[in-house]
C-alpha cells in the first residue's frame, strides 16, 4: 500500500485520468494468483479513492471491481513492481496476477515492473511510461478478451517498445534446512536460474 512503486504509478496515472488505488496492505511478492477464501477479506479506506486491503493483488482487483467501485474501471494497472517480471517468473508474480485477474473479469489491464533490484530504482521513469501505454490501451478499439500486458520498464531512459511472447527459464530450487533459536527446524526455499 505504501510502496514507492504504487505511489509513483498512481501519481503518473492521475496525469491521464481518475485513479482509485486498491492495494495490498503489505508486500505480496511471489503470491502468484492466490485468492483469500478461507478467512474474511478486509479493507481500510485510507483517504479519498485509496483503499488498503488485507489480501493479495488478485483479492484487491476482485474487491475493487465487485464492491468498491460504482462501475468497472476502464483499465486496471498493477504495479509498479521492483524487479522485472519475465519468463516463467510471471507465474509467481502477484503484480502480474493483479492484471491477469482484471483480464479474467473482462477489464483491460497491464502489469508494470521496473527492471531493477537495486536501491537506485527510479519509479518516475516507469510511472511516466505506464501512463503513456495505459492511454494507448484505453483507446485501443480491438482489445482481445482476457488479454493483458506485462510491461517491463528499464531503470533508465525508455528508447522504444518491443512486443514479445513469454520466454522461459531453466530453474533450480534448493530447500535449505535451518534451526531457529528454540531448536525448531524450519525451511527456506532458494531459487535461481541458469
Amino acid at each position: 500500500m505504501h510502496a514507492p512503486g504504487i505511489k509513483a504509478l498512481a501519481a503518473g496515472l492521475r496525469e491521464i485520468g481518475d485513479v482509485t488505488v486498491v492495494a495490498p496492505a503489505r508486500e505480496m511478492s511471489a503470491v502468484s494468483h492466490a485468492l483469500t477464501i478461507s478467512e474474511p477479506l478486509r479493507f481500510e479506506h485510507i483517504e479519498s479513492r485509496t483503499f488498503s486491503v488485507e489480501g493479495t493483488p488478485a483479492d484487491c482487483v476482485n474487491l475493487a471491481v465487485g464492491k468498491l467501485l460504482p462501475k468497472p474501471p476502464d483499465v486496471v494497472v498493477s504495479g509498479i513492481n521492483r524487479g522485472a517480471n519475465v519468463g516463467d517468473d510471471i507465474a509467481y508474480s502477484g503484480t502480474v496476477a493483479g492484471a491477469r485477474e482484471a483480464a479474467m473479469l473482462g477489464v483491460r489491464s497491464l502489469a508494470v515492473s521496473l527492471a531493477t533490484k537495486g536501491e537506485d530504482a527510479d519509479y518516475g521513469i516507469a510511472a511516466a511510461f505506464a501512463a503513456e501505454i495505459t492511454d494507448v490501451v484505453v483507446k485501443k478499439k480491438d482489445w482481445g478478451r482476457r488479454t493483458f500486458l506485462n510491461v517491463n520498464v528499464p531503470n533508465n531512459k525508455v528508447r522504444g517498445v518491443r512486443v514479445t511472447s513469454q520466454g522461459r527459464r531453466d530453474y533450480w530450487a534448493k530447500v535449505e534446512e535451518r534451526v531457529d533459536p528454540r531448536s525448531r527446524v524450519y525451511y527456506w526455499i532458494k531459487q535461481g536460474f541458469t
